[in-house]
Formats: C-alpha cells, structure tokens, sequence
C-alpha cells in the first residue's frame, strides 16, 4: 500500500508502517526537549522500599506492634489493603536522595544480620533502579514470628 492509497472502511490494517526519508539536513545535536525538576512523592519511594523488603526471605512482616495491631483491624472492617503498602517504612526525601527506615519482623530461626543485611541490600537496590541515591537505609527489628 503506497501513501496515497487508502484502506477499505472495512478493512482494519494491523500495524501502520510510515517510511520517511531522511532529512537533507546536516547532523546536528539533538534539541534539547525541555527542563524542569522531576520529583518523588515520599509514599512512592516508601511503596517501593517496602516492596523490595517483603521480597527478602526472612521477613514475615513490615511494621511495629501498632502499625500491625491497626492494620488487623482495618482487615476486619473489610479494608484489607489500605495501610499495607507503606506500612513499617518511613522515607525522607530530599529531591533524589532519600533515607529510609524500615521496621521488620523476622521469621524465627533467621539470622538477624543476614537479614537485615539483605533487606538492606535490596532496598539500596531497588531505590537506585528508580534513579533515587540513597544516603542510608536504616533497620529496626521489632518482633520475630515464630510461626
């Protein structure tokens, strides 16, 4: 099908495929598309710290005894997602550095420094895949489950 042509109304085409040639124009730099500060919203940069936490085997749960305590009971009254996505992670953000804290409950029978050596591990990690520079990733191990 050349430019000129067009399809049928019945017929749909599956992709479109626009050939154009290239531009007469000596190389230049590309233009510059425009500048502005990009900011992180502290509950994002809690939502992924806390995301990368929970994938780290060892850790049962995120958060103190209160922050748990309300979350059962927001369970019980049918909002079961409502405080867990941040829940036991406080950021600070300051443009793309930030600091986090992270309280963790851990499985019995862990060890507490590899633990928390890979909850450090992977939120650093996680954090830094969003262009975020973290200045420190601090730990407070509040329970263990002995379940």
């Amino acid at each position: 099908m050349d430019e000129q042509s067009t399809p049928a109304e019945s017929e749909t085409p599956a992709t479109a495929v626009i050939e154009v040639a290239p531009a007469a124009e000596p190389e230049r730099e590309p233009a510059v598309v425009g500048t502005g500060v990009t900011m992180v919203e502290r509950e994002v940069v809690e939502k992924i710290a806390a995301a990368a936490a929970r994938s780290v085997p060892g850790v049962s749960e995120l958060g103190g005894d209160v922050a748990r305590f309300l979350d059962s009971v927001l369970d019980r009254v049918g909002l079961t997602e409502a405080g867990d996505a941040t829940r036991g992670v406080h950021a600070t953000v300051n443009g793309i550095e930030t600091t986090v804290t992270v309280v963790l409950v851990i499985k019995a029978d862990e060890v507490v420094p590899d633990v928390t050596t890979a909850v450090r591990t992977s939120v650093t990690l996680a954090l830094e895949n969003y262009g975020l520079k973290v200045i420190a990733v601090n730990i407070k191990v509040d329970d263990i489950t002995m379940a």
